[in-house]
Protein backbone atom coordinates (compact mmCIF):
# COMPACT_ATOMS: atom_id res chain seq x y z
CA UNK A 1 0.00 0.00 0.00
CA UNK A 2 1.27 3.45 -0.82
CA UNK A 3 2.74 5.96 1.90
CA UNK A 4 4.16 8.96 2.25
CA UNK A 5 8.03 9.43 2.75
CA UNK A 6 8.48 12.17 4.95
CA UNK A 7 11.44 14.40 5.84
CA UNK A 8 12.52 13.03 9.11
CA UNK A 9 14.02 14.86 12.02
CA UNK A 10 17.40 14.77 11.34
CA UNK A 11 19.20 17.09 13.80
CA UNK A 12 17.58 17.98 17.22
CA UNK A 13 17.56 21.73 16.39
CA UNK A 14 16.92 21.91 13.12
CA UNK A 15 13.35 22.58 11.05
CA UNK A 16 14.56 22.00 8.02
CA UNK A 17 17.23 20.15 5.93
CA UNK A 18 18.12 19.91 2.30
CA UNK A 19 17.86 17.13 0.36
CA UNK A 20 21.33 16.18 -1.22
CA UNK A 21 20.23 13.78 -3.74
CA UNK A 22 17.69 10.80 -4.76
CA UNK A 23 19.87 7.58 -4.35
CA UNK A 24 17.09 5.51 -5.72
CA UNK A 25 15.11 6.02 -9.18
CA UNK A 26 11.70 6.83 -9.57
CA UNK A 27 9.57 3.81 -9.95
CA UNK A 28 13.41 1.21 -8.69
CA UNK A 29 12.47 -0.97 -6.13
CA UNK A 30 14.89 -1.23 -2.90
CA UNK A 31 15.00 -3.37 -0.27
CA UNK A 32 15.05 -2.63 4.02
CA UNK A 33 18.24 -0.45 4.80
CA UNK A 34 18.85 0.42 1.34
CA UNK A 35 20.39 4.02 0.95
CA UNK A 36 16.74 6.20 -0.20
CA UNK A 37 18.29 9.75 0.04
CA UNK A 38 21.11 11.82 1.10
CA UNK A 39 20.17 14.36 3.46
CA UNK A 40 22.27 17.26 4.51
CA UNK A 41 22.02 18.29 8.13
CA UNK A 42 23.25 20.83 10.51
CA UNK A 43 26.02 18.15 11.44
CA UNK A 44 26.90 16.40 8.32
CA UNK A 45 25.26 14.88 5.33
CA UNK A 46 23.53 11.70 5.84
CA UNK A 47 21.93 8.74 4.44
CA UNK A 48 18.76 7.85 5.21
CA UNK A 49 17.22 3.82 4.82
CA UNK A 50 14.49 2.11 3.83
CA UNK A 51 12.61 0.51 6.69
CA UNK A 52 11.23 -2.17 4.96
CA UNK A 53 11.57 -3.75 0.58
CA UNK A 54 9.27 -1.29 -1.62
CA UNK A 55 9.59 0.89 -4.76
CA UNK A 56 9.55 4.41 -5.03
CA UNK A 57 6.75 5.74 -6.70
CA UNK A 58 7.55 9.10 -6.89
CA UNK A 59 9.38 11.48 -5.45
CA UNK A 60 8.32 15.24 -4.85
CA UNK A 61 11.50 16.85 -4.65
CA UNK A 62 14.21 17.26 -6.67
CA UNK A 63 17.63 17.44 -5.07
CA UNK A 64 19.28 20.94 -3.64
CA UNK A 65 16.01 21.96 -1.91
CA UNK A 66 15.72 22.78 1.65
CA UNK A 67 12.81 21.34 3.03
CA UNK A 68 10.99 21.35 6.31
CA UNK A 69 10.96 18.49 8.86
CA UNK A 70 7.63 16.54 8.51
CA UNK A 71 7.26 17.94 5.14
CA UNK A 72 6.42 14.66 2.64
CA UNK A 73 9.36 14.20 -0.15
CA UNK A 74 7.85 10.86 -1.64
CA UNK A 75 5.51 8.37 -1.73
CA UNK A 76 6.86 4.50 -1.21
CA UNK A 77 4.70 1.84 -1.94
CA UNK A 78 4.88 -2.28 -1.03
CA UNK A 79 7.19 -4.49 -3.83
CA UNK A 80 6.02 -4.85 -7.04
CA UNK A 81 3.29 -1.76 -6.38
CA UNK A 82 2.31 0.34 -9.86
CA UNK A 83 1.95 4.26 -9.90
CA UNK A 84 -0.94 3.95 -11.31
CA UNK A 85 -3.16 6.83 -11.35
CA UNK A 86 -0.67 8.95 -9.28
CA UNK A 87 -3.03 12.37 -9.08
CA UNK A 88 -5.51 10.40 -7.50
CA UNK A 89 -2.89 8.99 -5.42
CA UNK A 90 -1.78 12.16 -3.66
CA UNK A 91 -5.29 13.18 -3.38
CA UNK A 92 -5.85 9.80 -1.42
CA UNK A 93 -2.44 10.50 0.53
CA UNK A 94 -3.38 14.35 1.73
CA UNK A 95 -1.22 15.82 -0.99
CA UNK A 96 -3.22 18.70 -2.82
CA UNK A 97 -2.55 17.97 -6.79
CA UNK A 98 -1.32 21.32 -8.03
CA UNK A 99 -2.52 22.51 -11.41
CA UNK A 100 -0.57 23.64 -14.28
CA UNK A 101 1.99 26.67 -13.05
CA UNK A 102 1.23 26.06 -9.58
CA UNK A 103 3.06 24.31 -6.53
CA UNK A 104 1.61 21.41 -4.75
CA UNK A 105 0.32 22.45 -1.53
CA UNK A 106 1.04 20.45 1.41
CA UNK A 107 4.55 19.26 -0.23
CA UNK A 108 6.59 22.38 -1.35
CA UNK A 109 7.78 25.47 0.45
CA UNK A 110 10.03 27.19 -0.34
CA UNK A 111 12.23 28.12 2.15
CA UNK A 112 15.59 30.37 1.15
CA UNK A 113 18.68 29.78 2.96
CA UNK A 114 19.07 33.81 2.58
CA UNK A 115 16.84 36.60 0.67
CA UNK A 116 17.10 36.52 -3.04
CA UNK A 117 17.81 39.71 -4.29
CA UNK A 118 15.03 41.50 -6.70
CA UNK A 119 16.39 41.87 -9.82
CA UNK A 120 14.11 43.34 -12.73
CA UNK A 121 12.30 41.21 -15.17
CA UNK A 122 13.05 41.24 -18.77
CA UNK A 123 10.60 43.42 -20.59
CA UNK A 124 9.72 40.56 -23.35
CA UNK A 125 11.02 37.72 -22.16
CA UNK A 126 9.11 34.52 -23.18
CA UNK A 127 7.45 32.62 -20.72
CA UNK A 128 9.06 29.02 -19.38
CA UNK A 129 6.06 25.87 -20.55
CA UNK A 130 5.71 24.26 -16.84
CA UNK A 131 6.92 20.52 -17.91
CA UNK A 132 5.37 19.20 -14.37
CA UNK A 133 3.61 19.71 -11.99
CA UNK A 134 6.09 20.78 -10.33
CA UNK A 135 6.41 24.27 -11.41
CA UNK A 136 5.21 27.46 -9.34
CA UNK A 137 3.37 30.22 -9.71
CA UNK A 138 4.91 33.68 -10.35
CA UNK A 139 7.33 34.80 -7.95
CA UNK A 140 6.93 38.79 -9.07
CA UNK A 141 10.51 39.31 -10.56
CA UNK A 142 12.40 37.33 -7.69
CA UNK A 143 14.96 34.76 -8.31
CA UNK A 144 14.33 31.35 -5.78
CA UNK A 145 17.65 29.24 -5.69
CA UNK A 146 18.08 26.22 -4.16
CA UNK A 147 21.08 26.65 -1.09
CA UNK A 148 22.88 23.79 -3.39
CA UNK A 149 22.66 26.48 -6.78
CA UNK A 150 23.76 28.96 -5.13
CA UNK A 151 26.92 27.36 -3.33
CA UNK A 152 27.81 26.11 -6.54
CA UNK A 153 27.44 29.15 -8.91
CA UNK A 154 29.67 30.98 -6.41
CA UNK A 155 31.96 28.49 -6.31
CA UNK A 156 31.87 28.92 -10.18
CA UNK A 157 32.27 32.92 -9.80
CA UNK A 158 28.50 32.83 -11.19
CA UNK A 159 25.52 35.26 -10.19
CA UNK A 160 22.46 32.86 -10.07
CA UNK A 161 20.47 35.97 -10.30
CA UNK A 162 21.05 35.91 -14.22
CA UNK A 163 20.45 31.89 -14.43
CA UNK A 164 17.58 30.86 -16.10
CA UNK A 165 15.86 28.29 -13.25
CA UNK A 166 14.18 25.15 -14.30
CA UNK A 167 13.33 23.61 -11.48
CA UNK A 168 9.84 23.86 -9.40
CA UNK A 169 8.14 27.57 -10.06
CA UNK A 170 11.20 28.54 -11.72
CA UNK A 171 13.94 28.02 -8.92
CA UNK A 172 17.53 27.22 -10.31
CA UNK A 173 18.90 24.33 -8.93
CA UNK A 174 22.11 22.24 -9.52
CA UNK A 175 22.05 21.43 -13.32
CA UNK A 176 20.94 24.95 -14.48
CA UNK A 177 24.39 25.38 -12.77
CA UNK A 178 26.30 23.13 -14.14
CA UNK A 179 24.61 23.84 -17.93
CA UNK A 180 26.02 27.84 -17.26
CA UNK A 181 29.38 26.25 -16.03
CA UNK A 182 29.54 24.14 -19.56
CA UNK A 183 28.28 26.97 -21.43
CA UNK A 184 31.31 29.30 -20.20
CA UNK A 185 33.82 26.71 -20.87
CA UNK A 186 32.93 26.05 -23.86
CA UNK A 187 33.13 29.40 -24.97
CA UNK A 188 36.10 30.53 -22.84
CA UNK A 189 37.83 27.18 -25.18
CA UNK A 190 36.91 28.67 -28.36
CA UNK A 191 39.52 30.41 -30.37
CA UNK A 192 39.36 34.10 -30.22
CA UNK A 193 40.05 36.72 -32.99
CA UNK A 194 43.12 38.91 -32.33
CA UNK A 195 42.15 41.93 -30.44
CA UNK A 196 42.68 45.32 -32.94
CA UNK A 197 45.81 47.06 -31.90
CA UNK A 198 44.91 49.99 -29.68
CA UNK A 199 46.89 53.31 -31.03
CA UNK A 200 49.78 54.73 -28.90
CA UNK A 201 48.36 57.80 -26.75
CA UNK A 202 49.85 61.28 -27.60
CA UNK A 203 52.71 61.78 -25.29
CA UNK A 204 52.27 64.48 -22.77
CA UNK A 205 54.72 67.30 -21.10
CA UNK A 206 57.39 68.90 -22.69
CA UNK A 207 58.34 67.85 -26.29
CA UNK A 208 61.57 65.96 -26.89
CA UNK A 209 61.31 64.33 -22.88
CA UNK A 210 60.26 60.77 -22.37
CA UNK A 211 57.09 60.10 -20.71
CA UNK A 212 56.86 59.63 -16.92
CA UNK A 213 57.31 55.35 -15.63
CA UNK A 214 54.65 54.15 -14.60
CA UNK A 215 54.88 52.91 -11.21
CA UNK A 216 54.73 48.60 -11.29
CA UNK A 217 51.94 47.23 -9.03
CA UNK A 218 53.64 45.19 -6.36
CA UNK A 219 50.34 44.45 -4.60
CA UNK A 220 49.89 41.26 -6.66
CA UNK A 221 46.57 42.43 -7.82
CA UNK A 222 44.88 44.45 -10.27
CA UNK A 223 42.42 46.84 -10.07
CA UNK A 224 40.12 45.65 -7.27
CA UNK A 225 40.63 41.91 -7.84
CA UNK A 226 42.47 40.69 -4.72
CA UNK A 227 44.67 37.38 -4.55
CA UNK A 228 41.83 35.75 -2.67
CA UNK A 229 39.10 33.02 -2.66
CA UNK A 230 36.17 33.21 -1.15
CA UNK A 231 35.06 29.77 -0.22
CA UNK A 232 31.11 29.85 0.56
CA UNK A 233 29.87 28.76 3.72
CA UNK A 234 27.61 25.42 3.51
CA UNK A 235 24.93 24.28 5.88
CA UNK A 236 27.29 22.36 8.47
CA UNK A 237 30.17 24.98 8.33
CA UNK A 238 27.64 27.53 9.12
CA UNK A 239 26.39 25.11 12.27
CA UNK A 240 29.42 24.30 13.25
CA UNK A 241 30.41 28.36 13.35
CA UNK A 242 26.80 28.63 15.23
CA UNK A 243 27.24 25.44 17.69
CA UNK A 244 30.68 26.49 18.88
CA UNK A 245 30.28 30.33 19.08
CA UNK A 246 27.01 29.66 21.05
CA UNK A 247 29.45 26.83 23.44
CA UNK A 248 32.14 30.07 24.19
CA UNK A 249 29.48 32.54 25.13
CA UNK A 250 27.06 30.22 27.41
CA UNK A 251 29.18 27.61 28.54
CA UNK A 252 31.79 28.35 31.45
CA UNK A 253 34.60 26.42 30.33
CA UNK A 254 37.48 25.84 32.59
CA UNK A 255 40.29 23.85 31.51
CA UNK A 256 42.87 21.51 33.03
CA UNK A 257 46.45 19.73 31.81
CA UNK A 258 48.14 16.96 32.72
CA UNK A 259 50.89 15.02 31.40
CA UNK A 260 51.06 11.40 31.14
CA UNK A 261 53.83 9.30 30.46
CA UNK A 262 52.82 6.78 27.76
CA UNK A 263 56.16 3.96 27.27
CA UNK A 264 53.74 0.62 29.07
CA UNK A 265 51.00 2.21 26.70
CA UNK A 266 53.00 1.74 23.45
CA UNK A 267 54.74 -1.10 24.35
CA UNK A 268 50.94 -2.54 25.44
CA UNK A 269 49.68 -1.38 21.64
CA UNK A 270 52.45 -3.23 20.33
CA UNK A 271 52.08 -6.47 21.87
CA UNK A 272 48.06 -6.60 21.51
CA UNK A 273 48.85 -5.69 17.69
CA UNK A 274 50.72 -8.23 17.62
CA UNK A 275 47.80 -11.05 17.99
CA UNK A 276 44.69 -8.67 17.18
CA UNK A 277 43.34 -9.13 13.87
CA UNK A 278 42.04 -5.55 14.67
CA UNK A 279 45.01 -3.13 14.18
CA UNK A 280 44.23 -1.02 17.77
CA UNK A 281 46.00 2.70 18.25
CA UNK A 282 46.38 5.12 20.43
CA UNK A 283 43.58 6.88 20.49
CA UNK A 284 41.24 3.73 20.56
CA UNK A 285 43.47 2.84 24.15
CA UNK A 286 42.97 6.57 25.48
CA UNK A 287 38.95 6.13 24.06
CA UNK A 288 39.13 3.01 26.90
CA UNK A 289 41.14 5.08 29.39
CA UNK A 290 38.52 7.90 29.60
CA UNK A 291 35.64 5.18 29.72
CA UNK A 292 37.23 3.61 32.78
CA UNK A 293 37.59 7.35 34.42
CA UNK A 294 34.15 7.73 33.57
CA UNK A 295 33.52 4.65 35.75
CA UNK A 296 35.42 5.28 38.20
CA UNK A 297 34.07 9.52 38.39
CA UNK A 298 30.61 8.63 37.71
CA UNK A 299 30.03 12.57 38.24
CA UNK A 300 31.65 13.32 35.26
CA UNK A 301 29.80 11.23 33.02
CA UNK A 302 26.69 13.93 33.18
CA UNK A 303 25.34 17.13 30.71
CA UNK A 304 23.30 20.18 31.91
CA UNK A 305 19.83 21.15 30.94
CA UNK A 306 17.48 23.58 32.00
CA UNK A 307 16.08 21.35 34.63
CA UNK A 308 18.40 19.24 35.94
CA UNK A 309 21.60 17.51 35.61
CA UNK A 310 21.38 14.13 33.99
CA UNK A 311 23.60 11.75 34.73
CA UNK A 312 24.34 8.67 32.50
CA UNK A 313 24.38 5.30 33.30
CA UNK A 314 26.42 4.05 30.33
CA UNK A 315 29.51 5.49 28.99
CA UNK A 316 29.15 6.91 25.44
CA UNK A 317 32.08 8.58 24.36
CA UNK A 318 32.17 10.77 20.91
CA UNK A 319 35.34 10.70 18.82
CA UNK A 320 36.33 14.02 16.51
CA UNK A 321 37.12 12.93 12.91
CA UNK A 322 37.79 15.38 10.38
CA UNK A 323 36.08 15.39 6.94
CA UNK A 324 36.06 17.38 3.77
CA UNK A 325 33.19 18.92 4.52
CA UNK A 326 34.21 19.42 8.50
CA UNK A 327 34.68 18.42 12.01
CA UNK A 328 31.62 15.58 12.91
CA UNK A 329 31.67 13.40 16.11
CA UNK A 330 29.85 10.16 15.78
CA UNK A 331 29.58 8.39 19.85
CA UNK A 332 30.21 5.08 20.58
CA UNK A 333 27.82 3.25 22.63
CA UNK A 334 28.76 1.27 25.70
CA UNK A 335 32.53 2.28 25.80
CA UNK A 336 32.69 0.45 29.18
CA UNK A 337 31.77 -2.92 28.36
CA UNK A 338 33.85 -3.23 24.61
CA UNK A 339 37.22 -4.72 24.52
CA UNK A 340 40.06 -2.04 22.62
CA UNK A 341 39.99 -4.28 19.53
CA UNK A 342 36.39 -3.70 19.64
CA UNK A 343 36.54 -0.38 20.21
CA UNK A 344 39.24 -0.09 17.69
CA UNK A 345 36.66 -1.85 14.95
CA UNK A 346 34.00 0.61 15.95
CA UNK A 347 36.17 3.88 15.53
CA UNK A 348 37.56 3.09 12.57
CA UNK A 349 33.84 1.90 11.25
CA UNK A 350 32.73 5.47 12.26
CA UNK A 351 35.33 7.23 11.04
CA UNK A 352 34.87 5.29 7.26
CA UNK A 353 31.27 6.44 7.65
CA UNK A 354 31.73 10.13 8.16
CA UNK A 355 34.04 10.32 5.17
CA UNK A 356 31.62 8.64 3.22
CA UNK A 357 28.76 10.72 4.03
CA UNK A 358 26.93 6.95 5.46
CA UNK A 359 26.30 8.17 9.25
CA UNK A 360 22.78 8.20 10.42
CA UNK A 361 21.39 10.93 12.65
CA UNK A 362 21.33 9.02 15.91
CA UNK A 363 25.19 7.94 15.40
CA UNK A 364 25.84 11.82 15.57
CA UNK A 365 23.91 11.91 19.31
CA UNK A 366 24.34 11.73 22.72
CA UNK A 367 26.97 11.12 25.06
CA UNK A 368 29.00 13.16 27.68
CA UNK A 369 32.66 14.13 26.32
CA UNK A 370 34.36 13.98 23.04
CA UNK A 371 37.83 12.58 22.59
CA UNK A 372 39.88 15.18 19.97
CA UNK A 373 43.28 14.00 18.92
CA UNK A 374 45.85 15.95 17.05
CA UNK A 375 48.60 14.27 18.01
CA UNK A 376 49.23 12.90 14.55
CA UNK A 377 49.82 16.56 13.12
CA UNK A 378 52.84 17.09 15.86
CA UNK A 379 50.22 19.31 17.96
CA UNK A 380 52.08 19.03 21.86
CA UNK A 381 49.06 20.54 23.66
CA UNK A 382 45.61 22.75 22.37
CA UNK A 383 42.64 22.96 24.12
CA UNK A 384 39.45 22.74 23.02
CA UNK A 385 35.70 23.85 22.66
CA UNK A 386 32.81 21.83 24.59
CA UNK A 387 30.71 20.62 21.58
CA UNK A 388 27.13 21.20 23.00
CA UNK A 389 25.42 19.73 24.92
CA UNK A 390 28.45 17.40 26.58
CA UNK A 391 30.10 18.22 29.33
CA UNK A 392 33.51 18.16 28.46
CA UNK A 393 36.66 17.37 25.84
CA UNK A 394 39.49 15.99 25.86
CA UNK A 395 42.19 16.99 23.55
CA UNK A 396 45.39 14.86 22.95
CA UNK A 397 48.37 16.19 21.79
CA UNK A 398 51.59 14.47 20.43
CA UNK A 399 53.57 11.80 22.69
CA UNK A 400 56.90 13.41 22.96
CA UNK A 401 60.63 12.03 24.71
CA UNK A 402 61.01 14.70 27.53
CA UNK A 403 63.72 14.22 31.01
CA UNK A 404 61.08 12.96 33.79
CA UNK A 405 62.45 12.22 37.06
CA UNK A 406 61.89 8.29 38.39
CA UNK A 407 63.25 6.93 41.79
CA UNK A 408 65.38 10.20 41.98
CA UNK A 409 67.43 9.72 38.67
CA UNK A 410 66.57 11.71 35.67
CA UNK A 411 65.65 9.61 32.42
CA UNK A 412 64.07 9.70 28.73
CA UNK A 413 60.25 9.10 28.72
CA UNK A 414 57.67 9.18 26.55
CA UNK A 415 54.89 11.92 27.73
CA UNK A 416 51.53 12.68 25.94
CA UNK A 417 50.00 16.10 26.99
CA UNK A 418 46.71 16.44 26.90
CA UNK A 419 44.04 19.31 28.19
CA UNK A 420 40.46 18.83 29.52
CA UNK A 421 37.89 21.46 29.00
CA UNK A 422 35.03 21.66 31.40
CA UNK A 423 31.52 22.69 31.56
CA UNK A 424 31.49 24.27 34.94
CA UNK A 425 27.97 24.12 35.31
CA UNK A 426 27.13 20.48 35.75
CA UNK A 427 30.76 19.85 37.28
CA UNK A 428 32.64 21.12 39.38
CA UNK A 429 36.81 21.35 39.26
CA UNK A 430 37.49 18.71 41.99
CA UNK A 431 35.13 16.23 40.13
CA UNK A 432 37.54 17.00 36.85
CA UNK A 433 40.58 17.28 38.94
CA UNK A 434 39.81 13.58 40.10
CA UNK A 435 39.16 12.45 36.85
CA UNK A 436 41.94 13.31 34.96
CA UNK A 437 43.93 11.45 38.19
CA UNK A 438 41.86 8.58 37.00
CA UNK A 439 42.74 9.16 33.25
CA UNK A 440 45.80 9.49 33.88
CA UNK A 441 46.69 6.62 36.37
CA UNK A 442 44.94 4.59 33.64
CA UNK A 443 47.32 5.80 31.02
CA UNK A 444 50.60 5.44 32.85
CA UNK A 445 49.17 1.31 34.25
CA UNK A 446 47.04 0.44 30.91
CA UNK A 447 46.96 -3.13 31.53
CA UNK A 448 43.61 -2.57 33.84
CA UNK A 449 42.52 -1.68 29.84
CA UNK A 450 42.11 -5.03 29.49
CA UNK A 451 41.19 -6.61 32.36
Amino acid sequence: MAELFRMPAVAADSPTAVLSAWLVAEGAAFTKDDALVSIETDKAEVDVSAERDGVLLKALYEAGVEIEVGDPIAVLGAAGEQTGDLDALLAELGVAVAAPGEAPQAVRRDVPEEPAPEVPAPAAAPQPTAPTARTGPDRGGRVFSSPLARRLAREAGLDFTVLTGTGPGGRVVRRDVEAAVAARDTREAAPQAPAAPVPAAPATGTPGTAPAPVAADTTGTTGTTGDYEDIPHSRMRRAIARRLTESKQHIPHFYLRASCAVDELLALRQRINAVSPVKVSVNDLLIKAVATAHTQVPEMNAIWTPDAVRRFAAVDVSVAVATETGLVTPVLRGVENLSVSAIAARTRACAEQARSGSLRPADLEGGSITVSNLGMYGVEEFAAIINPPQAAILAVGAARDEAVVRDGAVTVAKVLGVVLSVDHRPVDGAVAARWLAAFTEAVENPVRLVV
